[in-house]
């Protein structure tokens, strides 16, 4: 029997289908009887629903940003 560690560990594999049959049929049998971790799965599957749909752009590196701070604080003492 699965235990709700083991799930959680496995958790990523399980929801991008990384797992042989006999995995999947261990998480499933173990989401029938734990309601914690079937929140826990219809949690993460909400999670990467949003990251998803987030855009791909690039942030501005952290150092560039540093900098027009250090130099906005500059500019206004």
């Amino acid at each position: 029997m699965l235990t709700c560690k083991e799930l959680v560990a496995h958790s990523s594999d399980y929801l991008d289908g990384q797992m042989t049959l006999r995995q999947r049929l261990a998480v499933r049998t173990h989401l029938a009887m734990c309601g914690n971790c079937r929140r826990f799965i219809r949690q993460m599957k909400l999670t990467q629903a949003v990251i998803r749909q987030m855009p791909d752009e690039e942030l501005p590196e952290l150092d560039a940003l540093a900098e027009r701070l250090a130099q906005a604080r500059r500019h206004n003492d």
